[in-house]
């Protein structure tokens, strides 16, 4: 099959649970063309799902060393997937300018509550919810709000190419205001952040991270025929933080894609970003 492929993955760095030969290794086991690792960028704070600086250089050197070794058998790329907390830390940052790195995935998992405290919303429905109504009084549209501006601003800092799980959020606020993704304010939000990253030229991620266990992806399907609308570019990624599951959720997501109008993927070939036909 064409474009079979992934370029978000997390090992042993940062929350993965396996380190990134298991991955490798299964991707060639499932005739994989490319594969990139991607953990988790180091925060100015210690964390339990990110790198820390100091394992920095030894993941790029691993990574180079990687390259040599499975030369011939797949394509192996760099990355990282780098948080965007406005000026403390993100993509475009000096630390993160490496030619060693291939390609950067953007993303955000964080928000500021009203006081001005940084919060972690990226959690299980349970914890989300509790943190909702510790953190944030309960105010979901305020989290919304913040959570897409960060986007926004995001897109405009620059310095990544794939923006990360666009509307990860989507399950947590769902899980806490049953029917909310589906008002005009929230699906406003959604179609500016896709309409303002086509129109800057980066690739959008579909993550399939959830779909074996909940059917959905992120960004969400409702919003695949605006994806095809805009001919925007699009990149189907597992998130896998086990090997096993490095290609869930991929064959569903080109299918609907390509149902939706989507005709082509991006694939990284030879160091370049390629489009390639959906199988």
């Amino acid at each position: 099959m064409q474009n079979l492929t992934n370029y978000h993955s997390h090992s042993l760095y940062c929350d993965g649970h396996a380190p990134i030969t298991s991955f490798i290794d299964e991707a060639l086991r499932q005739g994989f063309t490319s594969y990139g690792v991607s953990p988790h960028a180091p925060l100015p704070w210690p964390t339990r799902w990110t790198m820390l600086d100091i394992e920095m250089p030894v993941y790029l050197y691993e990574m180079k060393c990687l390259k040599e070794r499975y030369r011939g058998k797949i394509e192996l790329y760099c990355g990282l997937e780098i948080d965007y907390i406005d000026s403390v830390i993100n993509p475009h940052a000096t630390i993160f300018h490496d030619e060693a790195l291939d390609y950067k995935i953007g993303s955000v998992h964080l928000v500021y509550n009203r006081s001005g405290e940084l919060v972690d919303i990226d959690l299980n429905a349970e914890r989300f919810i509790k943190v909702i109504h510790d953190k944030f009084d309960n105010d979901v549209e305020y989290v919304i709000d913040k959570y897409f501006e960060a986007e926004t601003d995001m897109l405009m800092t620059g310095g990544f190419d794939i923006v990360g799980h666009l509307d990860k959020i989507s399950r947590n606020v769902e899980t806490f205001h049953k029917g909310v993704t589906s008002g005009r304010h929230y699906s406003g939000l959604v179609t500016k952040v896709i309409e303002t990253a086509v129109k800057m030229g980066y690739i959008i991620e579909v993550n399939t991270k959830a779909f074996e266990k909940q059917g959905i992806t992120f960004v969400n399907r409702e919003h695949y025929p605006l994806l095809a609308d805009l001919r925007a570019k699009v990149v189907v990624n597992s998130d896998s933080h086990y090997p096993a599951l490095i290609n869930a959720g991929r064959m569903q997501a080109l299918d609907d894609l390509k149902t939706a109008g989507v005709t082509c993927v991006m694939q990284l070939h030879h160091g370049k970003w390629c489009s390639v036909p959906i199988g």
